[in-house]
């Protein structure tokens, strides 16, 4: 098998298969159309393709991205070095009446992260369009949104060993292999190892270990310096006639699975070891969902660990339900999608579920007398622009806050602060006011998150260029105002704290 995904490999170059040239291939108006769901602008356009220099990469597409068939010849012309039969004994396709038809989706995926710009090829089962019905549910998925806010948010500091609970296709664990000596990669499905361990060769990546079991038990005993999961988190009624889908169902109730990796995670950590994951959480009755979500931290082995669980939306329990049935391909309007949809509202309404909270729980083990965070935020809305993903904003903001928290207020008035580069300053005035009515602190990376401050606060952040320490400005400032220097330095360190932890200040060495 070695010598036919080295022979695809090469096929697959020197046809072009890219992101970059597909998009030229088909243009703005096919793509936003496929982003749609609909393929027949995509196909339509690569028609026009079909002799020339881009017929290979016109068929490819037709064939893997696109699913739809291609005539044999056409086919073999695009893969000369691994034959038709090579494709079909890779399982790539089938040769049905004298056509290519496809049986796994194969297409470019491009990124950018701390260590640069690059692109790989990712094998995945067809998906509902290529099929032309819902999905079965052995369905292995390809790289989608929720995989890319995963591989955006991993810390990408170098580490010994990762872990990508729950692989599926194994584009965590590719990602994790840039910065990682080892990665062991576990899945329940041999289906989804299977395609994540062919993604490895195809794109000549070595360091990855893959192994079949439930959660942690295929590592049992071990720790990591980096975990990072897309668990099957979805709240999935436990009943007869409702999908369970391997990628994304548990097979617990309610949020039970993320409680469970939660939990377990700690076990597993090494010493200043990071675990990241996707998760979703229930709002039952008029409770809050970060209630029960600080009972999974506090007690147990988590408890050791610090956290930071970031919701980043909410969903009543309606929405939600509709958005992961038609997730499956079961689509509105029919029997199938009403019968499910009453399903899942029986399910919430039997634990009093009103809506369900999405978003990212970041865990680390700190070092010996390290001290604790505890974060627990809403952050709704747009991020910022992080090009090389959130992740290298994260890790920035862990050790901020390592900083922050061990620096005793002394220290930190005779510390020099440079304000970050993205932050920008904001004033708003009332038609004919003297001075601003608001005065804002922007962040153009990170969240992008918005800080109202006043006249102090904001004079303070524009003096720190990293020569002045934070002590001499703020006597500065009280002088400039007229006021109480130690009182003016008491009210504004809380908020120098604050603005270090998110990014806006900056330790100067």
């Amino acid at each position: 098998m070695t010598d036919s995904v080295d022979r695809l490999r090469a096929d697959l170059v020197a046809a072009r298969f890219s992101v970059t040239e597909l998009g030229v291939l088909w243009g703005e108006v096919a793509a936003a159309a496929l982003y749609r769901g609909q393929r027949i602008p995509a196909l339509r356009a690569i028609d026009t393709y079909r002799s020339g220099p881009s017929a290979g990469l016109a068929t490819l597409a037709r064939v893997f991205v696109l699913g739809a068939p291609a005539p044999v010849g056409e086919f073999g012309r695009a893969l000369p070095g691994l034959t038709v039969d090579g494709a079909v004994e890779l399982g790539l396709v089938a040769v049905e009446d004298g056509l290519a038809v496809p049986r796994i989706d194969l297409r470019p995926y491009s990124f950018v992260d701390a260590l640069g710009a690059g692109e790989w090829w990712i094998a995945s089962d067809l998906g509902e369009l290529a099929l032309g019905h819902a999905l079965p549910e052995d369905h292995v998925l390809g790289v989608g949104g929720a995989s890319m806010t995963l591989s955006g948010l991993m810390f990408q500091a170098p580490v010994a060993s990762a872990l990508d609970l729950g692989t599926g296709c194994g584009i965590q664990a590719l990602h994790a292999s840039r910065h990682a000596d080892r990665v062991v990669a576990t899945d329940i499905s041999d289906r989804a190892l299977e395609l994540a361990a062919f993604n490895a060769r195809l794109n000549g990546v070595g360091n990855i270990e893959f192994r079949n079991g439930s959660l942690f038990s295929p590592v049992a005993g071990e720790r990591f310096g980096q975990i990072v999961s897309n668990p099957p988190f979805v709240i999935t009624p436990r009943r007869d006639g409702v999908p369970a889908y391997e990628y994304r169902d548990g097979g617990m109730i309610g949020d039970a699975l993320v409680e469970a990796v939660v939990e377990s995670a700690a076990r597993f950590l090494a010493s200043g070891g990071v675990a990241q994951l996707l998760a979703n959480w229930e709002y039952r009755g008029d409770g809050d969902a970060f209630d029960r979500v600080r009972g999974w931290l506090d007690t147990g082995p988590a408890a050791e660990l610090d956290a930071w669980v970031i919701e980043r939306d909410v969903q009543d329990a309606a929405e939600y339900a509709e958005t992961w049935i038609r997730d499956g391909g079961t689509r509105p309007g029919t029997a199938e999608f009403d019968a499910l949809l009453a399903a899942w509202l029986d399910d919430f309404a039997a634990r009093g579920v009103t809506s369900v909270g999405f978003g990212y729980v970041l865990l680390r083990r700190p070092e010996a007398g390290a001290p604790t965070l505890r974060r627990l935020e809403r952050l709704h809305g747009a991020l910022g622009e992080n090009e090389a993903g959130l992740g290298v904003h994260l890790g920035t903001a862990f050790a901020a806050h390592d900083w922050e928290a061990g620096t005793p207020d002394e220290a930190l008035l005779s510390s020099r602060l440079a304000a970050a580069p993205d932050v920008t300053e904001e004033r708003h005035f009332w038609p004919g006011a003297e001075g601003p009515t608001a005065m804002l602190l922007r962040q153009g990376g990170g969240f992008g998150r918005t800080i109202q401050a006043g006249t102090a606060l904001i004079a303070l952040v524009g003096a720190c260029d990293g020569e002045l320490t934070v002590g001499a400005i703020a006597a500065a400032i009280a002088d400039l105002l007229e006021v109480d220097a130690a009182e003016l330095t008491a009210e504004l360190l809380p908020s120098v704290r604050a603005l270090i932890g998110d990014g806006f200040l900056v330790p100067v060495a």
